[in-house]
């Protein structure tokens, strides 16, 4: 998978049978991921959009296809909008530095694309 993908459907697709496998020879550190990921990101004094758009952001700085994907995938579906979406990524440029400018703008391209297939 490459650095630029910005097909987060795709990513998220190539993932899958790479996550399957090794969910199976670690069940419990995946239910045990999976819980923490619940707790995590369950409505507190921030709702799961925040929470979700901080992952995202979070994956800007890491440079992790995989969590744009995901994170980018999981706050469109929680309703955030695009505008949203760049303000989180204009933090990472301020935190990251010019890595972020670059992973930013495929991050917000992959985000769009999860935004319009929600509004479809």
């Amino acid at each position: 998978m490459s650095t630029h993908d910005t097909d987060g459907a795709a990513t998220l697709r190539a993932l899958q049978p790479q996550h399957r496998d090794l969910r199976k020879a670690i069940p419990e550190v995946y239910a045990g991921f999976g819980a923490l990921s619940a707790a995590a990101f369950a409505d507190g004094a921030l709702d799961r959009k925040t929470k979700e758009l901080i992952a995202f952001a979070i994956g800007v700085v890491e440079g992790c296809d995989g969590c744009i994907a995901s994170h980018g995938q999981a706050a469109a579906r929680a309703g955030a909008t695009e505008q949203e979406a760049a303000e989180a990524i204009g933090v990472t440029f301020l935190m990251h530095g010019g890595p972020a400018t670059i992973h930013g703008a495929r991050a917000f391209e992959t985000f769009r694309g999860f935004a319009t297939a929600e509004s479809a």
